[in-house]
């Protein structure tokens, strides 16, 4: 069976745990869990690491780069966090293999995975965007994120259950100007995750989507740096119409809310999307 989880709902575990200063919730604990974050040493992916990791799960991060994923393994562990981390191109399907291996190998299993994964190699008139900006874009930010789902499904059966979150992007739902080709493929994800969430419900794996504002990373930063671009924006996207506690550019914690909200076993919170 399927339940949809309602904005109202998370908006209120945001507003509890978050905007009133409580940053835990007692009763829901991710110990034991194992969660895997793609893209996961800089930015959303490290501060998604950190809320896992802060509630009790053993994060696995990754990152192209050696030295990234060094850098991020220190600070966690800095902060009593329990981590694992490695290389991993995700457009790479021997890097995802590895991944998941080692996940297996250091950790014993699999309970999560947050799929945060993506680029955006092109920046201007999307018909001016060529085949290999296609290619590339797609390759990451989709296939790679049912790839790894594929990949991760069968080690959450043997442990009863799991959690899946696609990171898309309010992109997704009214694509940016200048950034059609990203807004494709974060609308793909949405696509993505209703096709997912009936089927994986079957083996008590639930499937979730996140689709935030402008998050203030180095990714992102030719947006929220520009004032005027973020008005622009906020016209392109009808911002009014969201929810008081919702901005077009977010601090990491609004965000990790959202992820913690679909991952804890809360009431009311079962196979579904956000």
């Amino acid at each position: 069976m399927t339940y949809m989880v309602t904005m109202r709902s998370a908006f209120r575990f945001l507003k509890m745990n978050f905007v009133s200063g409580q940053r835990s919730v007692s009763h829901s604990s991710l110990t034991g869990k194992v969660a895997i974050v793609t893209a996961s040493t800089d930015g959303i992916g490290l501060a998604t690491a950190q809320a896992l990791g802060k509630r009790g799960a053993h994060v696995v991060v990754s990152s192209r780069r050696q030295a990234n994923v060094d850098k991020a393994v220190a600070l966690l562990q800095s902060q009593s966090i329990k981590v694992t981390g490695t290389t991993c191109n995700v457009g790479s399907g021997e890097d995802r293999e590895k991944l998941v291996r080692m996940t297996l190998d250091q950790c014993g299993g699999i309970d999560i995975l947050v799929s945060n994964a993506a680029v955006n190699p092109f920046f201007g008139n999307i018909m001016d965007s060529t085949e290999d900006v296609w290619d590339k874009i797609l390759s990451v930010n989709v296939k790679s994120s049912f790839l790894m789902t594929k990949l991760v499904v069968p080690h959450m059966e043997k442990r009863g259950g799991g959690n899946v979150i696609f990171v898309s992007s309010v992109g997704a739902y009214q694509p940016m100007q200048a950034l059609g080709p990203y807004c494709v493929s974060k609308t793909a994800l949405l696509g993505l995750t209703r096709a997912l969430a009936p089927e994986l419900a079957q083996s008590n794996i639930r499937v979730n989507c996140v689709a935030p504002g402008v998050i203030k990373t180095r990714f992102s930063s030719a947006l929220w740096k520009n004032e005027d671009v973020v008005e622009e924006l906020k016209k392109q996207l009808s911002i009014k119409r969201y929810p008081p506690l919702m901005k077009l550019v977010m601090e990491f914690h609004v965000l990790t809310a959202f992820v913690l909200f679909s991952v804890l076993d809360l009431e009311n919170l079962r196979k579904s999307e956000v």
